[in-house]
């Protein structure tokens, strides 16, 4: 409950003078009649109520006072607008994820990771997730489910496809997911450790089919490059690293975020990719427009007819109960 004029309860402060007032009257020196014919019990009942009589003057007044202050019940309601942004995480898993620079993890567990840690942190916002190796398919279309996602994430596997790195027919499966989208921004993460080898489009058309259809690409280069261990199952002495010198092409990379209006980034620890997809949380902010509706129910009358009643019931006593005398 609020009151809409809570500046009239400094008239409260009037009432313990008012009080001072009505006792300094009742102690002036008066002469009585002769009560000695008025019964004990009668007359100890009638001295009560004319004593409380201020006291519900003053009652009165204060329940008035509360009453014109205008207390309310407030409440609201809060209409939400969203524009949301589409995103579709094109995710490598090709052979070279395997490696262990990422320590203790290799590149597709640190990846996956971050992209659910991603996920989990976005509200209102339609995610999906393509995976490509030598060929691309989609693992989960837009949804707004982020616990199928996330699990859907997990799932992902080096060697789900055959080994190599299509990054041009990733790009343009995750544009096909994006093409019909009405969300005011479109979005691919592209998440790859090495250069196109693999697929019938390569990456620079497949970035320019993204920006006829008005998507954006951040793209990623995941590892520190150079020579890097990976395991190897040998059948003779079991799980061993060798060391394999993989190149990411950073050249096409930035010109496919150049071209499609994102940006590039390097990641060569996990660390780095954590703060990158937190750089690209707080780029692609979702709007969210707010209209608050506040109705108010007024409740003078729980103040109000308590006051009328107690002053009818003072005048009705003291006009017929009480016995006045000089």
């Amino acid at each position: 409950m609020t009151f809409s004029e809570p500046l009239l309860f400094c008239l409260l402060a009037l009432l313990p003078l008012l009080l001072l007032g009505i006792r300094s009257r009742r102690h002036a020196p008066l002469s009585y009649s002769d009560l000695s014919r008025i019964p004990a019990e009668k007359l100890s009942l009638r001295l009560l109520l004319y004593r409380l009589m201020p006291f519900v003057r003053l009652a009165v007044l204060a329940l008035g006072i509360a009453a014109l202050a205008r207390p309310q019940n407030v409440s609201s309601e809060r209409e939400y607008e969203t524009e949301g942004v589409d995103i579709m995480i094109a995710l490598d898993i090709s052979g070279s994820m395997l490696a262990e620079d990422f320590k203790p993890e290799n590149r597709v567990t640190v990846a996956k990771s971050e992209a659910v840690k991603f996920i989990r942190g976005r509200e209102n916002d339609r995610i999906g997730l393509v995976v490509f190796a030598r060929k691309a398919f989609t693992q989960c279309p837009l949804t707004l489910d982020y616990d199928v996602l996330a699990r859907l994430v997990d799932e992902v596997q080096v060697g789900m496809i055959a080994d190599g790195t299509a990054i041009g027919m990733g790009i343009a499966t995750a544009v096909n997911r994006l093409r019909d989208s009405t969300a005011k921004s479109k979005v691919i993460i592209l998440i790859t450790d090495g250069e196109n080898n693999a697929g019938n489009i390569d990456p620079i058309t497949a970035a320019e089919l993204a920006k006829s259809f008005g998507i954006k690409a951040y793209t990623i280069g995941v590892g520190r490059g150079g020579l890097v261990p990976f395991p190897v199952n040998d059948p003779l002495f079991g799980k061993r690293y060798v060391q394999a010198n993989v190149e990411i092409d950073e050249a096409s990379l930035k010109r496919i975020a150049d071209i499609t209006g994102g940006l590039f980034f390097r990641a060569r620890d996990s660390k780095a990719l954590s703060e990158i997809y937190e750089k690209i949380n707080q780029l692609e902010k979702t709007e969210v427009k707010v209209k608050e509706y506040k109705s108010y129910e007024e409740l003078f009358p729980f103040f109000l007819l308590p006051a009328i009643l107690l002053l009818l019931l003072e005048v009705l006593v003291s006009q017929t109960y009480l016995i006045k005398v000089p």
